[in-house]
């Protein structure tokens, strides 16, 4: 069936303000928000309503670590730490909804395959993570005798080294919203559904739109050679091992090889019926007072109180 067609939903509601949005992976994480809510909604009787994002997609549903509730209520937490493994290269991996599990497969192949180790965060909300941004942002200003309010993102990922990869089921836009609250500038690239709907299946609809397992992987060594961690070579090796079509147009753009009839003649633009130009019946000019359609739009037009 067609996919990716709302793309945008959680960008839209991140306008409305009492709106709050999560796009959970996991039940123990629908649990969490959906306790939550009902608390907000009803025993505190707060002016809220939730908009979540469920998929259809089956999938082990493993059970909840211990201690994570405040983050998926929060926006986000640390789903694997894998900070012990001796590896070449750390990198954090953020995923949301059913997309985080392509983020934990390509942790495995980043450190099966490359000697890369990588934390898997799981983020439930890009949305709130940056509403408390923005909202400790306008704190700190007008405080500025006081100790500095830092965001929930800053102070999780600032315990953690290595560059930032975050990959979701929406438009790039929904998840480049927290660039700016990454501890100290760290560098972030954002892997995102930009481009039109698709009728396809999920496999290759991921890979289509480059939120696959495979494209996090190229897109976290580009990110780590660039910053001199790992050789280019590197990134050119995985491209070629994991299969990577590197001719294809980004998803926002024309895709001419599924252009199926590429000879096909264009349509002649003909108007075989001009539209006719409006006149009186009787004085074959338009009445400045208009016509009406039967007799009550009649009375209506020549009552003196209705034209005030």
């Amino acid at each position: 069936g067609l996919q990716h067609q709302d793309g945008h939903s959680h960008i839209l509601f991140g306008t409305v303000p009492n709106c709050i949005s999560y796009d959970p992976c996991y039940g123990y994480e629908l649990a969490v928000i959906m306790h939550d809510g009902l608390r907000h909604m009803y025993g505190e009787g707060e002016r809220v309503y939730y908009y979540i994002t469920l998929m259809n997609e089956n999938y082990e549903q493993p059970a909840m670590p211990e201690g994570v509730e405040e983050g998926i209520k929060r926006g986000m937490y640390l789903l694997e730490d894998n900070s012990q493994l001796h590896a070449s290269a750390h990198v954090q991996l953020l995923g949301s909804g059913t997309i985080l599990r392509e983020v934990q497969k390509a942790a495995k192949i980043l450190f099966d395959e490359f000697n890369v180790s990588a934390n898997v965060w799981s983020v439930t909300s890009f949305n709130e993570l940056t509403r408390e941004g923005m909202a400790c942002d306008d704190y700190n200003r007008l405080h500025p005798m006081e100790e500095e309010k830092v965001p929930w993102i800053t102070e999780q990922l600032a315990q953690h080294d290595g560059v930032v990869i975050a990959a979701t089921d929406y438009m790039r836009n929904y998840s480049e919203q927290i660039r700016a609250w990454l501890p100290d500038n760290r560098p972030y690239t954002t892997l995102g559904t930009d481009g039109y709907g698709r009728s396809d299946s999920r496999a290759q609809l991921r890979n289509f739109f480059h939120v696959n397992a495979e494209h996090i992987v190229v897109a976290t060594l580009k990110r780590l050679a660039d910053e001199g961690e790992v050789e280019m070579r590197l990134v050119k090796d995985a491209i070629t091992s994991l299969g990577i079509d590197v001719d294809q147009p980004p998803a926002w753009q024309p895709q001419p090889q599924y252009d199926h009839f590429p000879d096909a003649p264009a349509p002649d633009n003909v108007n075989p019926h001009p539209v006719p130009e409006l006149v009186d019946e009787e004085d074959d000019e338009i009445s400045s007072e208009g016509r009406a359609e039967d007799q009550a739009d009649a009375e209506l037009l020549n009552d003196e109180d209705v034209k005030e």
